[in-house]
């Protein structure tokens, strides 16, 4: 019963009007991220089959060639240059690489305002 008669008595709320008192303002936000990325790249290729290959320059290639031919130079005495590569099944090459990337980003944002 006491809290009705504190009710009665208290007077209405009233609100009081707000006036800024600045006319103008500006606000700055800065923000500055990093992002660092590392990438490992992995590459295992394999072959299935065999392969025989062979070049050169003042080398005489049969027609037929293949692993242990007999290969002899076109103009002995002189320059020559050979290349002879054979491939049985297996890992063919193998690529391994780090990668890093970092990016730096800096904003700055300006808000200008008046009343």
């Amino acid at each position: 019963m006491r809290w009705l008669a504190l009710l009665l008595l208290a007077s209405p709320a009233q609100s009081a009007s707000v006036i800024p008192n600045f006319t103008s303002g500006v606000v700055t936000s800065e923000t500055t991220s990093r992002t660092e990325v590392t990438e490992i790249i992995n590459v295992v290729e394999y072959s299935t089959a065999t392969s025989y290959t062979v070049s050169g320059t003042n080398i005489n290639i049969p027609s037929n060639p293949h692993l242990g031919a007999n290969y002899t130079q076109i103009n002995p005495g002189e320059s020559f240059q050979f290349n002879e590569t054979s491939m049985t099944p297996g890992i063919s090459s193998v690529t391994d690489m780090s990668r890093n990337t970092v990016t730096d980003s800096f904003t700055t944002s300006i808000s200008v305002f008046t009343q």
